[in-house]
């Protein structure tokens, strides 16, 4: 391993120890570094000490022209100029190459959505009396009533969801913990769900903790979710294409189109930066739990 590859390989167990970030975000961080040393290597550059602002805008414009998007360079350059100063950091070298890179220049796009009325023609479309099925109402309720990541909902486990005090616990990036509002309908499912569904969808040996199990017990998984999903959606007759994510969006353009607080929407959304929650747009502020009880469609 030459001494470019050490220094990534250091920097990505700081990442996972050190930050306790999590696994999608260090495959992205390794996806993007490990291009950007390929290209280093490419000009023949065997130190990071010999790397020079238009060594890295020479890498840039090379992602460019191979069509990458305005936000994937945007990351990619937030990945470089971490890295620089963690090398700079651990004297690794004595100059930050990266600290006059600018961010590009891209448009703030509303994310897609779905209306209350595609939210209920999703759910309408499913089989609500088998255990399949009462799974799956719960599950896509529960997305839309807390807008939480996939990768979130996959973690939960049944002590997380406190139904009679009206709350999940979720555990976000870095390992943070968040508390989240539960609406009566998503409440009411999840009741159903585990009373139920769930104990007929169990097998031995499968996952006793996990809240979302599938046919074998065990834990569902992201791509599981995106699956099931997705045949709901062809059920409904949606034209859009209905992912964990887009739920996600659904559940913040719904509660800022109906005048909820930013700031909430931030801390239930779990961004570490507001200027992220700032693409739905900006509104006043109120207590969480208000908002969510009185702007919510479900609630």
């Amino acid at each position: 391993m030459n001494v470019l590859k050490e220094a990534l390989e250091d920097y990505l167990h700081f990442l996972r120890i050190e930050k306790q970030v999590s696994d999608n975000t260090l495959v992205a961080y390794r996806t993007d570094l490990s291009a950007y040393i390929q290209q280093l290597e490419h000009l023949n550059i065997t130190s990071f000490q010999n790397v020079s602002k238009e060594d890295i805008s020479h890498h840039l414009r090379s992602q460019k022209l191979e069509g990458k998007s305005a936000r994937t360079i945007a990351r990619k350059v937030a990945a470089l100029r971490s890295f620089h100063q963690f090398l700079l950091r651990e004297r690794v070298t004595d100059h930050d190459p990266s600290y006059q890179i600018e961010h590009p220049q891209f448009d703030s796009v509303l994310p897609k959505f779905l209306t209350i009325d595609e939210v209920d023609q999703l759910t309408g479309a499913i089989s609500k009396e088998k255990p399949q099925g009462m799974r799956d109402y719960a599950l896509i309720e529960l997305l839309y009533a807390t807008g939480m990541r996939i990768s979130e909902c996959t973690q939960l486990d049944q002590e997380d969801v406190q139904l009679s005090m009206g709350f999940v616990r979720v555990t976000g990036k870095g390992h943070k913990e968040r508390i989240i509002p539960l609406n009566q309908t998503s409440i009411r499912l999840i009741t159903r769900y585990l009373e139920s569904a769930r104990g007929r969808l169990f097998k031995p040996g499968g996952d006793e903790k996990a809240l979302f199990i599938n046919q074998a017990g065990k834990r569902l998984t992201r791509q599981g979710i995106a699956k099931l999903l997705k045949q709901h959606a062809q059920r409904a007759g949606l034209t859009k294409e209905i992912t964990p994510h887009l739920l996600r969006h659904t559940f913040a353009t719904h509660l800022i189109e109906n005048g909820a607080d930013l700031r909430a929407v931030q801390e239930m959304l779990g961004h570490s930066d507001i200027s992220t929650t700032q693409i739905y747009t900006h509104i006043g502020k109120k207590r969480l739990k208000e908002v969510y009880n009185e702007f919510h469609p479900r609630a």
